[in-house]
C-alpha cells in the first residue's frame, strides 16, 4: 500500500513498499499536450542525471523504471541530513562534509549540475550521503553553473545550519578542491556571484 510522503508544486512522492515513486503533477494552466510533453521531458532528464551521477561514483537512488512523468526509484531508508547534521558528533560531521565535497566534485567533473544543493536533498544512510531530487538539475560544464551550485549550498547551510557554517564550508571546499581540477576557477566565480548578489540585495 502506497502513502504520500511529500507533495509539492512540481511533484507528488509516494512510498510504495521498498520503492519511491515520483509523479510530476499536471499543470492546469498549460495546454494538455504541452503539459504532458514538459513533464515527460523533465522526468527523462532527471533519470539521465541520476544514472550519470551513479556512474560517476556519487550515491543516488537507483532508478528502476521511468515512464511518462513517473519515476520509480530505490528507497533509501536513512535520515535527511537537514534533520540530523547538527546532532552528529564532530568526527562524524567531518566525514559527512568530506563526502559532500567529494560528491559535488564528481558531479561537476562529469558535467552534472544538481540545481538544488541543500541538506534537505541529502540523505545520510550508514556511512553514505545520498543525493536526491535532481529535478532542477541539468548537464553543463560551465563554470558559472558550477559556481551557482556551490553558492546555493553555502546559502542553504547558512540558513539551516548557521552554527556549523564555518566548519562545514571549510571542509566541503577543501574536499571539493582536492577532487576537482577546475575547482579554483569555480570558487573564484562563486565569490563573484556572492558579491554580486549581496550588492543587488542592498
Amino acid at each position: 500500500m502506497s502513502r504520500v510522503i511529500y507533495q509539492g508544486a512540481e511533484a507528488i512522492i509516494y512510498l510504495d513498499s521498498d520503492m519511491i515513486v515520483k509523479d510530476r503533477v499536471v499543470k492546469g494552466y498549460r495546454l494538455p499536450e504541452l503539459d504532458s510533453r514538459i513533464r515527460t521531458l523533465r522526468t527523462r532528464s532527471e533519470k539521465r542525471l541520476l544514472d550519470r551521477a551513479r556512474r560517476s561514483g556519487v550515491y543516488v537512488p537507483r532508478v528502476f523504471e521511468s515512464r511518462d512523468s513517473r519515476l520509480e526509484m530505490e528507497y533509501v531508508n536513512g535520515e535527511k541530513l537537514k534533520n540530523c547534521l547538527d546532532g552528529l558528533e564532530k568526527v562524524r560531521r567531518d566525514d559527512v562534509y568530506k563526502t559532500i565535497g567529494e560528491s559535488i566534485a564528481k558531479l561537476h567533473a562529469n558535467g552534472i549540475i544538481h540545481g538544488d544543493l541543500t541538506t534537505s536533498n541529502m540523505i545520510l544512510w550508514k556511512d553514505c550521503v545520498y543525493f536526491i531530487d535532481f529535478g532542477l538539475g541539468k548537464l553543463s560544464v560551465k563554470t558559472e553553473d558550477q559556481a551557482t551550485d556551490l553558492y546555493l549550498l553555502h546559502e542553504a547551510l547558512k540558513s539551516t545550519h548557521l552554527k556549523l557554517l564555518k566548519e562545514a564550508w571549510d571542509k566541503i571546499l577543501n574536499a571539493y578542491k582536492d577532487n576537482y581540477t577546475n575547482s579554483k576557477e569555480v570558487i573564484t566565480k562563486m565569490d563573484k556571484i556572492s558579491k554580486r548578489r549581496r550588492y543587488m540585495g542592498e
